[in-house]
């Protein structure tokens, strides 16, 4: 049961690193940074587009590095579409906090259960420390143009 849902998981990383669904830039863009892991090369431009009330309504990146990287900025597009800024940084928090240990108790609540259930593919990062940063780097770019920041490291 474990190696199925471990190949599962690992399918899902591969689709979202090979066909990631929101690798653009959105005709309008009202926040973005880039992200840099010179670590091991991962490179990430995250693009924001805000909807009139402030939530987010649309996220999109360009990305070059690794499986594990691309999959993290692709999934983090679609988890963050529709929250408000507070709630994304709230989400990332979990989400980092899942690719740390492989867990999130009580993360976020359950207005995240869905959006962790999502992420759950990344949580086998924390078996690899140097893969954490490849997983949360779109993440830091993201809070970082949420912040008005231009540039962003995976620390």
């Amino acid at each position: 049961m474990f190696d199925d849902l471990r190949d599962l998981y690992q399918e899902v990383i591969l689709d979202h690193g090979r066909r990631p669904r929101h690798a653009h830039r959105p005709e309008q863009v009202d926040a973005t940074a880039k992200g840099d892991n010179p670590m091991c090369g991962d490179r990430v431009q995250v693009f924001v587009r805000y909807a009139p009330d402030g939530s987010i309504a649309e996220t999109g990146f360009d990305a070059r590095g690794c499986a594990i990287s691309i999959a993290s900025a692709d999934l983090m597009a679609e988890t963050v579409q529709g929250r408000t800024p507070d709630d994304a940084r709230a989400l990332f928090a979990a989400f980092r906090e899942m690719a740390r240990t492989g867990v999130c108790p009580e993360c976020g609540g359950e207005k995240f259960d869905e959006a962790l259930e999502r992420l759950q593919p990344l949580s086998g990062v924390h078996e690899y420390p140097s893969r954490v940063k490849c997983a949360t780097l779109p993440w830091h770019a993201l809070v970082a143009a949420l912040a008005g920041e231009k540039e962003s490291t995976s620390e």
